[in-house]
């Protein structure tokens, strides 16, 4: 027995690292365990794995936690800078009330010009998160009644990028119904698009279908040029525009574009464009037909 702890202390001990080794919670348990059957006197003559240092180290941390235990405080204080005073939640959470139209921006900048308190845009939004509750408005249409009225008239459009095998850049265009959440077409562009070029994209997703009344749209400038907006007047669809650097405004084809990519584009290589339309093509007969979320109940 006294053979083979030694064995174990040579083997931690004579290590060829500069620093010491790292005992595994196996080795630190064997150890325990196997001072139980060695008498204290020998024990006292093979117990020399422990360095002079470490033991001062030891003591030394014993001695700083005796007196950060002696002067520090008793009770536990979160680390960090202090948080806003009362007052100024209560101004920022009325500022917003009385004002709901006013972005963080201006709630801060309005501060600093009335109050000489200089707060940063960032600040105001977490306390407006954490303490503002808008109340809900009871008097409007409920989800499923604007979903009904919404059956077979408005359209949602987006593109996206992604990659070529040879690394070359293909734009798509995704164009969904908001009512049953099907996709209503793909179109593939090989490079950089432009009015011309989005125009086109449309047009092809939409031979042979019924258009609809409203088409959602963000504020890409693409979807501002005079190219797009004189096409969708000669179909005599009315557009409306997202809010500007709200993605949740819109969330319905920003989730369809995630799960193209997350259920297709990111496990599938196409060598062009013709090949990636082939393929979004099988795809959007799998969503459509095969997802199960694929579709609503009708109303």
């Amino acid at each position: 027995m006294d053979c083979l702890i030694c064995q174990l202390q040579l083997k931690n001990s004579n290590s060829h690292t500069t620093r010491a080794p790292r005992l595994t919670s196996f080795d630190r348990f064997l150890f325990g365990y196997l001072t139980f059957f060695i008498s204290k006197e020998r024990l006292q003559k093979i117990s020399v794995i422990l360095k002079p240092a470490t033991i001062l180290k030891f003591h030394q941390a014993l001695v700083d936690r005796k007196y950060r235990d002696l002067y520090s405080r008793k009770t536990r204080m979160k680390p960090g800078r202090k948080g806003p005073k009362q007052d100024l939640i209560e101004l920022i959470v009325e500022m917003k009330r009385r004002n709901p139209r006013f972005g963080y921006g201006r709630i801060a900048m309005q501060i600093y010009k009335e109050f000489g308190v200089d707060i940063s845009r960032f600040a105001v939004a977490r306390i407006l998160r954490h303490n503002y509750k808008k109340l809900p408005d009871n008097n409007g249409p409920s989800w499923l009644t604007f979903m009904g009225h919404a059956k077979d008239s408005l359209w949602s459009i987006d593109l996206f990028r992604c990659e070529s095998v040879i690394l070359k850049s293909h734009w798509l265009m995704l164009v969904i119904d908001i009512y049953s959440r099907r996709i209503i077409g793909f179109s593939v562009h090989t490079g950089n698009p432009d009015g011309i070029a989005v125009c086109c994209m449309f047009n092809k997703i939409i031979v042979g279908k019924t258009l609809p009344k409203y088409l959602s749209s963000d504020n890409d400038p693409l979807f501002e040029s005079n190219r797009w907006q004189a096409n969708l007047r000669i179909l005599e669809i009315d557009e409306i525009k997202t809010i500007p650097g709200v993605p949740t405004s819109h969330s319905f084809i920003e989730r369809s574009i995630g799960l193209c990519r997350q259920e297709f584009l990111d496990y599938m290589l196409f060598w062009n464009a013709k090949d990636l339309a082939k393929k979004l093509s099988q795809y959007q007969k799998y969503y459509n037909e095969t997802r199960a979320p694929s579709k609503l109940p009708v109303l």
